[in-house]
C-alpha cells in the first residue's frame, strides 16, 4: 500500500507555488509505501533510527520471517536477546519491549492514538522511549496518513526547500512560511521535497553553503 493522493492534493499545491508545480510535473507520482498497523510502524521507525534504509529492510525482513506478525505478544516472547539476534542494538531491543510491554499492559492506548489530532498524537507517541518527534511525525505520515506533516526536523525535507527555493539555509521562521503555504497538503509536499533531495531532477543542486575544512580558512 503507497501513501493515497491524487488529482486534488497536486492542483493545490501547484497553484499554490510555482516552483514546486514545475517539480512535480518534472517527477510525477511518488509512490512511498505506508504501513497502517500501528504497533509495528512504532516499531519498524524505533529500528530504523540511525542506520541505513537499507539495514533497517534487511532488520525488518528477518524480524517479520521470523516473528510473522509483529504485535505486543509476539515482540515480549521474543526477548531481548532474540529481537538483537535480527541486529537491532541492546538500546532499540529495551525500547521496543518497553513499548511492547505498556501496548499490553494498557499503560498506552494505542488505539485512541488514530483517534487524535495530529498534535495530540505526535505528543502521544513521542512519550514513549525512544520515540522523538520527528519519529512520530513519520508515524503519523507512513501509517496514518496524515495529509498534512511536515517536519522541521526532517534534514532532507530542508535540503528539498534549499534546493527548490534557492535557499542557504532553512530557519524555523522560513520553514512556518512554507508550511502555511503547502497546507493542508503538507504530507504530499514532503513526499516531493524527499524525492527532490534524492536527485529525482538532474541538475538541482543543494545551496547550502559549503563546510570549510579543518585547517583552511573561509575564502571571503
Amino acid at each position: 500500500m503507497d501513501f493515497a493522493y491524487g488529482e486534488k492534493e497536486i492542483e493545490y499545491l501547484k497553484r499554490k507555488d510555482a516552483r514546486l508545480g514545475a517539480c512535480i510535473d518534472q517527477i510525477g507520482h511518488v509512490y512511498r509505501e505506508v504501513d497502517p498497523n500501528l504497533f509495528a510502524s512504532v516499531v519498524h521507525h524505533i529500528v530504523g533510527q540511525q542506520i541505513s534504509t537499507k539495514a533497517q529492510a534487511t532488520i525488518w525482513q528477518r524480524m517479520r520471517e521470523t516473528l510473522y506478525r509483529i504485535d505486543a505478544q509476539t515482540v515480549l516472547d521474543a526477548g531481548a536477546d532474540r529481537l538483537q539476534s535480527f541486529g537491532i542494538s541492546f538500546r532499540k531491543a529495551e525500547y521496543i519491549l518497553d513499548f511492547a510491554k505498556k501496548v499490553q499492559s494498557g499503560a498506552f492506548d494505542l488505539e485512541s492514538v488514530p483517534k487524535m489530532s495530529d498534535a495530540d498524537a505526535i505528543k502521544a507517541l513521542s512519550s514513549l522511549k525512544g520515540v522523538g518527534v520527528w519519529t512520530a511525525e513519520m508515524i503519523l505520515l507512513f501509517c496514518m496518513q496524515r495529509p498534512d506533516v511536515f517536519s522541521f526536523d526532517d534534514l532532507a525535507i530542508q535540503r528539498g526547500l534549499r534546493m527548490v527555493y534557492h535557499h542557504r539555509k532553512i530557519d524555523k521562521k522560513l520553514f512556518e512560511k512554507y508550511r502555511r503555504r503547502f497546507s493542508p497538503y503538507c504530507s504530499v509536499a514532503s513526499l516531493y521535497l524527499w524525492a527532490v533531495a534524492g536527485g529525482a531532477i538532474p541538475g538541482m543542486k543543494d545551496y547550502a553553503p559549503k563546510k570549510v575544512k579543518p585547517g583552511r580558512k573561509a575564502e571571503n
